[in-house]
């Protein structure tokens, strides 16, 4: 009788063994990777409204003010959902509504080209506008975006993440400075691109207007270096001491 229940006792261990295994390796299945689970909200709350305007507008050929006020609608349902459900409001939904705003008003100046390449700069000096008082806060814009790069998606750096950003203050510096830097690179293209807008030929400006956005992200990315490496060593240093 002892052999039969040792034997049961063994094989109800294996078995509760083998499914608590299964289930846990189940749940790990269906759990988002951490770095794709910090990426999202810069996917749906940015990428979304954008995809959405141009399959409206380029894809479907509906008109810019429809397109707009169109993809509008999930930044407003991600704003209010924020709002409501977590009573925190979502700034990069925030941040994508007050562009279609803009835009939408934007929409109203006249055909002539001139107007239409300002209107282009004017949409990304308010986001260099919102970024650049954001770094004002306490939770910079842009450090939402920079920070899966430097965690990588690893638990004890997002730890050491969350830690910095509660109590060290060279990190916290160095966050604002990052959006200070992307801030005013973006502001500098729309500077640039409304100057050139009046006073450069519409041909130039056709063509410009694109070499100075990618040159200021490109900017923004070379010079937020100095601010994107000294943070990625503290966080580093601090997951591994913890």
């Amino acid at each position: 009788m002892s052999q039969i229940a040792a034997a049961n006792t063994v094989t109800t261990g294996v078995t509760t063994g083998v499914t608590t295994g299964a289930t846990a390796g189940a749940v790990a299945a269906k759990a988002p990777h951490p770095l794709a689970r910090t990426l999202r909200p810069l996917a749906v709350d940015i990428a979304g409204p954008l995809a959405a305007f141009y399959l409206l507008h380029s894809g479907l050929g509906t008109s810019e003010f429809a397109a707009l006020a169109w993809s509008t609608a999930f930044p407003v349902a991600r704003t209010v959902l924020g709002l409501v459900k977590d009573r925190t409001l979502n700034r990069f939904a925030a941040l994508m509504l007050g562009v279609n705003l803009v835009g939408l008003v934007l929409t109203t100046v006249s055909g002539d080209a001139r107007l239409m390449l300002a209107k282009e700069a004017v949409l990304s000096g308010f986001m260099a506008l919102a970024i650049l008082g954001s770094a004002l806060t306490a939770r910079p814009l842009m450090s939402a975006a920079l920070r899966p790069f430097l965690t990588k998606g690893e638990a004890a750096r997002e730890a050491a993440w969350d830690r910095l950003a509660a109590g060290s203050r060279p990190f916290r510096r160095y966050e604002r400075l990052f959006s200070v830097i992307w801030g005013s690179a973006l502001l500098a293209e729309c500077v640039a691109r409304v100057a050139g807008a009046f006073t450069l030929p519409v041909a130039t400006m056709a063509w410009l207007s694109t070499v100075l956005l990618v040159g200021a992200i490109v900017a923004g990315s070379v010079l937020g270096q100095a601010a994107a490496q000294p943070m990625e060593k503290l966080v580093r240093t601090e997951a591994a001491a913890a």
